[in-house]
Protein backbone atom coordinates (compact mmCIF):
# COMPACT_ATOMS: atom_id res chain seq x y z
CA UNK A 1 0.00 0.00 0.00
CA UNK A 2 1.24 3.42 -1.00
CA UNK A 3 2.17 5.86 1.81
CA UNK A 4 0.81 9.00 1.90
CA UNK A 5 2.91 12.01 0.03
CA UNK A 6 5.55 13.73 2.60
CA UNK A 7 4.46 17.44 4.09
CA UNK A 8 8.21 18.34 3.91
CA UNK A 9 7.33 20.04 0.22
CA UNK A 10 5.21 22.06 1.99
CA UNK A 11 7.79 24.05 3.70
CA UNK A 12 9.23 25.77 1.04
CA UNK A 13 6.11 26.93 -0.28
CA UNK A 14 4.90 28.06 2.90
CA UNK A 15 8.06 30.07 3.56
CA UNK A 16 7.71 31.66 0.28
CA UNK A 17 4.32 33.07 1.47
CA UNK A 18 5.56 34.33 4.48
CA UNK A 19 8.36 36.23 2.82
CA UNK A 20 6.69 39.61 1.53
CA UNK A 21 5.68 39.52 4.99
CA UNK A 22 8.99 39.24 6.37
CA UNK A 23 10.55 41.65 4.58
CA UNK A 24 7.56 43.86 4.65
CA UNK A 25 8.25 43.85 8.99
CA UNK A 26 12.25 44.52 7.93
CA UNK A 27 11.05 48.46 6.91
CA UNK A 28 8.83 49.28 9.42
CA UNK A 29 12.58 47.92 12.23
CA UNK A 30 14.38 51.47 13.30
CA UNK A 31 17.03 51.92 10.10
CA UNK A 32 19.00 54.59 12.36
CA UNK A 33 22.71 54.55 10.22
CA UNK A 34 21.82 51.95 7.46
CA UNK A 35 22.17 53.65 3.90
CA UNK A 36 19.50 52.36 1.25
CA UNK A 37 22.43 53.37 -1.09
CA UNK A 38 25.44 55.21 0.17
CA UNK A 39 27.69 57.02 -1.92
CA UNK A 40 30.64 55.02 -0.61
CA UNK A 41 28.82 51.47 -1.97
CA UNK A 42 27.91 53.10 -5.33
CA UNK A 43 30.70 54.06 -5.92
CA UNK A 44 32.64 50.57 -5.45
CA UNK A 45 29.46 49.34 -8.11
CA UNK A 46 30.83 52.00 -10.41
CA UNK A 47 34.49 50.53 -10.11
CA UNK A 48 33.67 47.22 -11.24
CA UNK A 49 32.01 49.04 -14.87
CA UNK A 50 35.09 50.10 -16.84
CA UNK A 51 32.57 52.38 -18.78
CA UNK A 52 31.11 54.50 -15.50
CA UNK A 53 34.55 54.03 -13.70
CA UNK A 54 36.23 56.34 -16.71
CA UNK A 55 32.98 58.68 -16.10
CA UNK A 56 33.48 58.95 -12.67
CA UNK A 57 37.55 59.73 -13.02
CA UNK A 58 36.58 62.75 -15.63
CA UNK A 59 34.17 64.11 -13.42
CA UNK A 60 36.62 64.28 -10.60
CA UNK A 61 39.21 65.67 -12.90
CA UNK A 62 36.03 68.99 -13.23
CA UNK A 63 36.21 69.42 -9.55
CA UNK A 64 39.11 71.66 -10.26
CA UNK A 65 37.79 73.38 -13.50
CA UNK A 66 34.68 74.90 -11.51
CA UNK A 67 35.55 78.52 -11.02
CA UNK A 68 35.03 79.84 -7.50
CA UNK A 69 37.75 82.90 -7.83
CA UNK A 70 35.17 84.98 -6.31
CA UNK A 71 31.75 85.19 -4.87
CA UNK A 72 31.04 88.42 -7.17
CA UNK A 73 31.63 86.15 -10.16
CA UNK A 74 28.84 83.61 -11.38
CA UNK A 75 30.25 80.12 -10.84
CA UNK A 76 30.32 77.91 -13.76
CA UNK A 77 30.24 74.19 -14.42
CA UNK A 78 31.70 73.14 -17.83
CA UNK A 79 29.72 71.72 -20.43
CA UNK A 80 31.88 69.15 -21.33
CA UNK A 81 31.40 68.36 -17.04
CA UNK A 82 27.78 68.99 -17.12
CA UNK A 83 27.92 65.90 -19.93
CA UNK A 84 30.08 63.30 -18.37
CA UNK A 85 27.41 63.64 -15.38
CA UNK A 86 24.66 63.16 -17.89
CA UNK A 87 26.30 59.95 -18.63
CA UNK A 88 25.86 58.36 -15.41
CA UNK A 89 22.26 59.54 -15.15
CA UNK A 90 21.42 55.70 -14.93
CA UNK A 91 24.09 54.88 -12.51
CA UNK A 92 23.33 54.04 -8.78
CA UNK A 93 25.46 57.17 -8.36
CA UNK A 94 23.30 59.84 -9.04
CA UNK A 95 20.70 58.69 -6.28
CA UNK A 96 23.34 57.73 -3.32
CA UNK A 97 22.98 59.55 0.14
CA UNK A 98 25.48 60.41 2.97
CA UNK A 99 24.43 60.42 6.59
CA UNK A 100 26.13 62.22 9.64
CA UNK A 101 27.08 60.13 11.83
CA UNK A 102 28.77 57.34 9.12
CA UNK A 103 32.34 56.41 9.13
CA UNK A 104 34.20 58.35 6.32
CA UNK A 105 31.18 60.69 6.12
CA UNK A 106 33.98 63.34 3.91
CA UNK A 107 34.59 60.50 1.26
CA UNK A 108 30.63 59.96 0.90
CA UNK A 109 30.64 63.73 0.54
CA UNK A 110 33.20 64.22 -1.81
CA UNK A 111 31.67 61.27 -4.11
CA UNK A 112 28.25 63.02 -3.88
CA UNK A 113 29.14 66.28 -5.47
CA UNK A 114 31.68 64.78 -8.06
CA UNK A 115 28.78 63.26 -9.66
CA UNK A 116 26.26 66.71 -8.94
CA UNK A 117 29.12 69.18 -9.96
CA UNK A 118 25.91 71.32 -11.47
CA UNK A 119 24.74 71.06 -7.45
CA UNK A 120 27.63 72.32 -6.34
CA UNK A 121 28.30 76.25 -6.73
CA UNK A 122 25.39 76.65 -9.52
CA UNK A 123 23.12 79.10 -7.01
CA UNK A 124 22.44 80.27 -3.21
CA UNK A 125 20.03 77.95 -2.76
CA UNK A 126 21.52 74.49 -2.97
CA UNK A 127 18.05 72.52 -2.54
CA UNK A 128 19.24 68.98 -3.04
CA UNK A 129 20.70 67.22 0.17
CA UNK A 130 23.30 64.69 0.13
CA UNK A 131 22.16 63.46 3.11
CA UNK A 132 19.61 60.13 3.80
CA UNK A 133 16.84 60.67 6.30
CA UNK A 134 16.95 57.65 8.67
CA UNK A 135 14.40 56.81 11.28
CA UNK A 136 15.30 57.06 14.81
CA UNK A 137 13.02 56.36 17.94
CA UNK A 138 15.49 55.78 20.57
CA UNK A 139 13.72 57.21 24.13
CA UNK A 140 15.37 59.15 25.69
CA UNK A 141 15.98 58.83 29.65
CA UNK A 142 16.62 61.37 31.95
CA UNK A 143 17.84 61.22 35.68
CA UNK A 144 16.07 64.21 37.09
CA UNK A 145 16.85 63.33 40.85
CA UNK A 146 20.27 65.14 40.44
CA UNK A 147 18.62 68.19 39.89
CA UNK A 148 17.83 69.01 43.21
CA UNK A 149 21.12 69.98 44.17
CA UNK A 150 20.03 73.15 41.93
CA UNK A 151 18.12 76.11 43.44
CA UNK A 152 14.32 75.60 42.53
CA UNK A 153 14.29 79.07 40.52
CA UNK A 154 17.35 78.06 38.53
CA UNK A 155 16.73 78.76 34.99
CA UNK A 156 16.15 76.02 32.17
CA UNK A 157 18.88 76.34 30.67
CA UNK A 158 21.25 75.58 33.60
CA UNK A 159 18.66 72.49 34.18
CA UNK A 160 19.76 71.25 30.50
CA UNK A 161 23.28 71.87 31.54
CA UNK A 162 23.41 69.48 34.09
CA UNK A 163 21.65 67.26 32.79
CA UNK A 164 24.43 67.26 29.91
CA UNK A 165 26.86 66.98 32.68
CA UNK A 166 25.08 63.90 34.44
CA UNK A 167 25.34 62.15 30.80
CA UNK A 168 28.91 60.28 30.69
CA UNK A 169 29.17 60.74 26.88
CA UNK A 170 27.35 64.08 26.29
CA UNK A 171 29.60 66.00 29.37
CA UNK A 172 32.80 64.10 27.66
CA UNK A 173 32.13 65.94 24.41
CA UNK A 174 30.98 68.90 25.60
CA UNK A 175 34.32 69.47 27.77
CA UNK A 176 36.23 68.70 24.52
CA UNK A 177 34.77 71.66 22.80
CA UNK A 178 34.54 73.92 25.34
CA UNK A 179 38.38 73.31 26.11
CA UNK A 180 39.02 73.66 22.48
CA UNK A 181 37.02 76.48 22.43
CA UNK A 182 38.51 78.93 25.56
CA UNK A 183 39.69 82.44 25.09
CA UNK A 184 43.23 80.96 26.22
CA UNK A 185 43.39 78.25 23.41
CA UNK A 186 41.35 79.64 20.95
CA UNK A 187 41.56 77.91 17.59
CA UNK A 188 39.15 78.31 15.20
CA UNK A 189 39.17 75.66 13.16
CA UNK A 190 40.11 72.95 15.76
CA UNK A 191 37.07 74.58 17.88
CA UNK A 192 34.58 74.14 15.36
CA UNK A 193 35.95 70.41 14.46
CA UNK A 194 35.16 69.63 18.27
CA UNK A 195 31.54 71.40 18.19
CA UNK A 196 30.33 69.33 14.72
CA UNK A 197 31.74 66.05 17.19
CA UNK A 198 30.12 67.40 19.82
CA UNK A 199 26.25 68.28 17.59
CA UNK A 200 27.18 65.08 15.26
CA UNK A 201 27.90 62.09 18.15
CA UNK A 202 25.75 63.34 21.95
CA UNK A 203 22.28 62.28 21.88
CA UNK A 204 20.51 64.81 20.05
CA UNK A 205 17.85 65.88 22.75
CA UNK A 206 21.14 66.49 25.13
CA UNK A 207 22.15 68.64 22.23
CA UNK A 208 18.61 70.49 21.53
CA UNK A 209 18.15 70.62 25.41
CA UNK A 210 21.24 72.78 25.56
CA UNK A 211 20.93 74.78 22.34
CA UNK A 212 17.35 75.43 22.89
CA UNK A 213 16.81 76.29 26.60
CA UNK A 214 14.01 78.31 27.22
CA UNK A 215 14.25 81.51 28.51
CA UNK A 216 12.03 84.72 29.87
CA UNK A 217 12.57 87.62 28.55
CA UNK A 218 13.53 89.27 31.47
CA UNK A 219 16.48 86.60 31.69
CA UNK A 220 19.29 88.04 30.54
CA UNK A 221 21.55 85.48 32.24
CA UNK A 222 19.50 82.36 30.72
CA UNK A 223 19.79 84.41 27.47
CA UNK A 224 23.56 84.66 27.48
CA UNK A 225 24.01 81.25 28.75
CA UNK A 226 21.80 80.27 25.78
CA UNK A 227 24.41 82.19 23.13
CA UNK A 228 27.31 81.16 24.79
CA UNK A 229 26.45 77.41 23.94
CA UNK A 230 28.31 77.69 21.18
CA UNK A 231 31.33 79.77 22.18
CA UNK A 232 30.85 82.36 19.38
CA UNK A 233 34.05 84.54 21.01
CA UNK A 234 36.05 81.81 19.48
CA UNK A 235 34.06 79.71 16.82
CA UNK A 236 32.82 82.68 15.22
CA UNK A 237 34.57 85.47 13.07
CA UNK A 238 35.57 88.78 15.56
CA UNK A 239 34.41 90.73 12.62
CA UNK A 240 31.54 90.18 10.91
CA UNK A 241 32.71 89.71 7.23
CA UNK A 242 29.98 89.84 3.99
CA UNK A 243 27.61 87.11 3.78
CA UNK A 244 28.90 86.36 -0.05
CA UNK A 245 32.27 85.50 1.07
CA UNK A 246 30.97 83.75 3.99
CA UNK A 247 28.93 81.21 1.48
CA UNK A 248 31.75 81.30 -0.89
CA UNK A 249 33.80 80.35 2.05
CA UNK A 250 31.07 77.17 2.55
CA UNK A 251 30.73 76.12 -0.88
CA UNK A 252 34.25 75.27 -1.50
CA UNK A 253 34.19 72.82 1.55
CA UNK A 254 32.39 69.42 0.91
CA UNK A 255 31.48 69.30 4.24
CA UNK A 256 29.95 72.96 4.89
CA UNK A 257 28.27 72.69 1.25
CA UNK A 258 26.67 69.78 2.59
CA UNK A 259 25.05 70.90 5.59
CA UNK A 260 23.72 74.14 3.55
CA UNK A 261 22.24 72.19 1.22
CA UNK A 262 20.54 70.24 3.32
CA UNK A 263 19.55 73.28 5.70
CA UNK A 264 17.93 74.76 2.65
CA UNK A 265 16.10 71.43 1.85
CA UNK A 266 14.44 71.20 4.99
CA UNK A 267 13.95 74.60 6.09
CA UNK A 268 13.04 76.47 2.80
CA UNK A 269 9.57 78.59 2.95
CA UNK A 270 7.51 76.66 -0.51
CA UNK A 271 4.99 79.63 -0.39
CA UNK A 272 4.86 83.09 0.21
CA UNK A 273 2.47 81.91 3.12
CA UNK A 274 5.52 80.22 4.46
CA UNK A 275 4.74 76.21 3.91
CA UNK A 276 7.36 74.82 5.03
CA UNK A 277 8.86 71.56 3.39
CA UNK A 278 9.47 68.80 5.39
CA UNK A 279 9.07 68.42 9.42
CA UNK A 280 10.39 70.65 12.34
CA UNK A 281 12.38 68.16 13.38
CA UNK A 282 14.43 67.79 10.51
CA UNK A 283 14.50 71.50 10.02
CA UNK A 284 15.67 71.58 13.53
CA UNK A 285 18.71 68.83 12.41
CA UNK A 286 19.35 70.48 9.37
CA UNK A 287 19.88 73.82 11.52
CA UNK A 288 21.94 72.11 14.12
CA UNK A 289 24.39 70.54 11.70
CA UNK A 290 25.40 73.80 10.20
CA UNK A 291 27.21 74.64 14.08
CA UNK A 292 30.69 74.29 13.54
CA UNK A 293 30.77 75.24 9.95
CA UNK A 294 31.50 78.57 8.37
CA UNK A 295 27.87 78.96 8.07
CA UNK A 296 27.35 78.66 11.62
CA UNK A 297 24.17 80.53 12.96
CA UNK A 298 23.58 81.48 16.61
CA UNK A 299 21.33 83.72 19.08
CA UNK A 300 21.16 87.72 18.32
CA UNK A 301 20.40 88.99 21.75
CA UNK A 302 19.98 87.34 25.26
CA UNK A 303 16.35 88.47 25.27
CA UNK A 304 14.50 86.98 22.28
CA UNK A 305 15.19 83.24 20.21
CA UNK A 306 15.98 85.28 16.88
CA UNK A 307 19.19 84.03 15.04
CA UNK A 308 21.12 84.78 12.60
CA UNK A 309 24.59 84.21 10.45
CA UNK A 310 27.36 85.96 11.32
CA UNK A 311 27.93 88.62 8.40
CA UNK A 312 26.93 91.41 6.67
CA UNK A 313 25.59 92.33 3.21
CA UNK A 314 27.08 96.00 3.80
CA UNK A 315 29.70 96.24 0.50
CA UNK A 316 27.24 93.79 -1.44
CA UNK A 317 27.13 96.08 -4.40
CA UNK A 318 25.36 94.83 -7.50
CA UNK A 319 24.66 91.52 -5.47
CA UNK A 320 23.05 93.13 -2.56
CA UNK A 321 19.40 91.52 -3.37
CA UNK A 322 21.40 87.43 -3.27
CA UNK A 323 23.20 88.47 -0.33
CA UNK A 324 20.03 89.48 1.36
CA UNK A 325 18.19 86.46 0.42
CA UNK A 326 21.04 84.61 2.11
CA UNK A 327 21.20 86.49 5.08
CA UNK A 328 17.06 86.17 5.48
CA UNK A 329 17.12 82.39 4.89
CA UNK A 330 18.25 82.30 8.64
CA UNK A 331 17.17 86.01 10.53
CA UNK A 332 13.52 86.05 8.53
CA UNK A 333 13.04 82.26 8.22
CA UNK A 334 9.42 81.24 9.07
CA UNK A 335 9.92 77.42 9.08
CA UNK A 336 13.53 77.82 11.35
CA UNK A 337 12.10 80.28 13.89
CA UNK A 338 8.54 77.86 14.18
CA UNK A 339 10.06 75.03 14.91
CA UNK A 340 12.59 76.68 17.36
CA UNK A 341 9.40 77.86 18.80
CA UNK A 342 8.14 74.63 19.31
CA UNK A 343 11.31 72.97 20.61
CA UNK A 344 11.45 75.58 23.30
CA UNK A 345 7.92 75.10 24.34
CA UNK A 346 8.21 71.49 24.73
CA UNK A 347 11.48 71.89 26.07
CA UNK A 348 9.31 74.26 29.19
CA UNK A 349 7.15 71.84 29.53
CA UNK A 350 9.32 68.93 30.22
CA UNK A 351 9.71 70.71 34.24
CA UNK A 352 6.49 72.30 34.14
CA UNK A 353 4.71 68.69 35.32
CA UNK A 354 5.10 66.88 38.52
CA UNK A 355 6.81 63.56 37.46
CA UNK A 356 6.76 61.28 39.89
CA UNK A 357 9.65 59.27 38.71
CA UNK A 358 13.37 60.83 38.56
CA UNK A 359 14.00 58.56 35.29
CA UNK A 360 11.22 59.22 32.29
CA UNK A 361 11.01 59.13 28.45
CA UNK A 362 9.26 61.95 26.95
CA UNK A 363 8.16 61.41 23.49
CA UNK A 364 7.38 63.65 20.76
CA UNK A 365 4.91 63.31 18.19
CA UNK A 366 6.73 65.14 15.19
CA UNK A 367 6.84 62.19 12.62
CA UNK A 368 2.82 61.98 11.77
CA UNK A 369 3.70 59.04 8.82
CA UNK A 370 2.16 56.10 9.88
CA UNK A 371 4.65 53.84 8.16
CA UNK A 372 7.54 55.28 10.71
CA UNK A 373 5.74 53.92 13.47
CA UNK A 374 6.46 51.02 15.60
CA UNK A 375 4.45 48.17 14.65
CA UNK A 376 3.14 45.85 17.73
CA UNK A 377 3.20 42.76 15.72
CA UNK A 378 6.64 42.76 14.25
CA UNK A 379 7.80 40.44 16.97
CA UNK A 380 4.76 38.27 17.45
CA UNK A 381 5.66 37.62 13.15
CA UNK A 382 8.95 36.70 13.47
CA UNK A 383 7.91 34.45 16.95
CA UNK A 384 5.22 32.43 14.37
CA UNK A 385 7.43 32.34 11.42
CA UNK A 386 10.19 30.91 13.66
CA UNK A 387 7.77 28.58 15.80
CA UNK A 388 6.36 27.19 12.32
CA UNK A 389 9.13 26.43 10.64
CA UNK A 390 10.12 24.18 13.67
CA UNK A 391 7.48 22.39 13.67
CA UNK A 392 7.27 21.68 10.26
CA UNK A 393 11.13 20.56 9.99
CA UNK A 394 9.93 18.24 12.83
CA UNK A 395 6.86 16.79 10.92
Amino acid sequence: MARPPSPRPLLPALLLLLLPLLLRAGDHLPTEGRLMNSCIQARRKCQADPTCNATYHYLNSCASSISTSSPAEEPSVPEDCMEAAQQLRNSSLMSCTCHRRMKNQATCLDIYWTVHPAHSLGDYELDVSPYEDTVTRKPWKMNLSKLNMLKPDSDLCLKFAMLCTLNDKCDRLRKAYGEACSGSRCQRHTCQRQLRSFFEKASEPHAQGLLLCPCAPTDQGCGQRRRNTIAPSCSLPSEAPNCLELWHICVSDPLCRSRLADFQTHCHPMDILGTCATEQSKCLRAYMGLIGTAMTPNFVSNVNASVALSCTCRGSGNLQEECERLEESFSRNPCLMEAIAAKMHFHSQLFSQDWTASTFSPMERQNKNPALRPQPWVPSLFSFTLTLILLLSLW
